[in-house]
């Protein structure tokens, strides 16, 4: 199953206790709350549920939606 920016945005409010409208997509998401615990998951959850493989460090790096969609392999 590919993962796409809808549902990307979707798990990323879901963890920030956020509604997905309400998640800009070039907004840093450390200024909503994303701290490093949370990041973990949502990569453990990328990995089980999509079998994509990204380093901590890169979302990290840039930590908004429309710099993780290409590491991500998101579409639509």
């Amino acid at each position: 199953m590919t993962l796409t920016l809808e549902q990307l945005r979707a798990d990323v409010a879901d963890v920030l206790g956020e509604d997905p409208e309400e998640i800009p997509l070039d907004e840093n998401l450390v200024d909503y709350g994303l701290d490093s615990v949370r990041l973990m998951s949502l990569a453990a959850a990328w990995r089980r549920d999509h079998g994509i493989e990204v380093a901590f460090a890169d979302l990290a790096e840039k930590p908004a939606l429309e710099s993780w969609a290409p590491l991500l392999g998101v579409t639509g």
